[in-house]
């Protein structure tokens, strides 16, 4: 899919910009206007923010040698958060898709090697989290 095409009412654009306002605006209330991915939006960003700490211990049992999460960009990081979130408890989202989703979505965000990094990670992690895929 060519980015040009892909939207930025795209849900996976939506669930970033949610979790990275929420971050800078921790006291703010979470607001989720009518949508027709507004469930699957709402699902993912409040999800990926309760379970951040499982999300994160995810990501240091088994990408301690490729990411320092405490190095790593605000952005980079809330797109590798929303994307394990997903690919641990959206199991009717194909791995790859979900993969392709965040990638696409991450151009509006991310500079082209920050992409390729995303991509990498996300390909390691999917392949121990969704083994059967």
């Amino acid at each position: 899919m060519d980015s040009k095409k892909f939207k930025v009412s795209s849900p996976r654009i939506k669930i970033i910009q949610k979790i990275y306002n929420s971050l800078m605006n921790p006291n703010s209330k979470i607001e989720f206007p009518k949508n027709q991915y507004k469930k699957f939006i709402k699902d993912v960003v409040l999800g990926t923010i309760e379970r951040s700490e499982l999300i994160e211990e995810t990501i240091n049992k088994y990408l301690n040698n490729d990411i320092d999460l405490k190095k790593t960009d605000k952005l980079l990081k809330i797109i590798l958060f929303a994307a394990i979130f997903e690919l641990l408890f959206k199991h009717n989202n194909p791995k790859k898709v979900v993969i392709s989703e965040y990638i696409l979505a991450s151009e509006f965000f991310l500079e082209k090697v920050q992409i390729g990094y995303l991509n990498a990670i996300l390909d390691k992690i999917s392949k121990v989290l969704r083994k059967d895929e």
